[in-house]
């Protein structure tokens, strides 16, 4: 089967400012099944933050699309939705895969007549060919490289690997945010990580983040807030952190906006989460005062 957009003609699309490359997914909670994944909590944090949003991802034709309304999606066929469930306390999570979705490749990129300003590689596993950042030269080029660190044990856990060659396809984009715990702590691995990419950020739970910039680093503390749930909140502080970089070219403000956002998202649940139009403001207002 051929890929189908959706949401509106492709043909007529106004510009995208922010395409993100990742897999919608199916999450079990003790809710029932709860739509989830990189591309949904970037893409509609994109959204919120005011960028026109787009998703390019596999999945099943009967994934609920919903909540992601207001964005332009690009679908590959899939006979799988990726399948999760996270269980999380705020400080160690586990993750079970039990499914995942075809392939995302350079064949599946969409040819835009302006090129979107950022463009944005988001795997939960090993699904998305890091080689379709060639295909964005002139867009800003993000990362968040954690499912390339993932495998899945014959139980069905979510396992951490080493992801062959990281410095070289790291060293194709521009900036990258990634969680500590996506690479077990390993500071040989996140000091490799910053030598190779312009700009990295790493997210420490509710401690907050360090970014790192012209062989400087700098730790950003996070507020205390009241937990609920962090499913999620790695990717709103991406695409929040991508989008301040995008708009300032200052890292360490990005870094500031990114961990505010995500801060407050850990105290709602799945995508409710979303940063509203208060803390985004109040986030901004926050900036320009201190």
């Amino acid at each position: 089967m051929a890929d189908t957009f959706l949401q509106i003609n492709p043909e007529g699309v106004k510009p995208l400012d922010y395409l993100i490359f990742g897999h919608l997914t199916a999450d079990l909670t003790d809710s029932g099944i709860r739509l989830g994944g990189t591309a949904a909590f970037s893409g509609l944090t994109g959204h919120a933050l005011g960028l026109n949003t787009g998703i390019v991802s596999a999945f099943s034709d009967d994934l609920d699309l919903r909540p992601l309304h207001p964005l332009w999606i690009k679908h590959i066929p899939s006979p799988n939705t990726a399948t999760f469930k996270n269980i999380s306390d705020g400080v160690h999570r586990t993750q079970y895969m039990y499914q995942t979705a075809v392939r995302v490749s350079i064949e599946n990129c969409p040819e835009f007549s302006r090129p979107p300003g950022l463009v944005h590689l988001g795997p939960l596993t090993p699904e998305i060919d890091p080689e379709i950042l060639s295909c964005y030269e002139n867009s800003l080029k993000c990362l968040t490289p954690q499912g390339w660190f993932r495998g899945v044990d014959d139980q069905f856990q979510v396992k951490h690997q080493l992801w062959e060659n990281y410095e070289h396809h790291m060293s194709q984009a521009d900036i990258a945010a990634i969680s500590v715990d996506d690479v077990q702590g390993d500071e040989e691995i996140i000091s490799k990580m910053a030598a190779a990419v312009p700009i990295l950020a790493v997210t420490e739970n509710f401690r907050g983040a360090r970014v790192y910039w012209h062989n400087d680093a700098r730790f950003i503390q996070a507020p205390e807030v009241k937990y609920e749930d962090d499913t999620g909140a790695g990717d709103i502080f991406a695409a929040a952190f991508f989008y301040r970089y995008f708009m300032t070219k200052d890292p360490w403000e990005a870094g500031r906006f990114a961990v505010l956002l995500a801060s407050h998202s850990v105290t709602r649940r799945y995508l409710d989460s979303i940063p509203t139009r208060e803390e985004i403001e109040s986030a901004k207002l926050e900036l320009l005062n201190s």
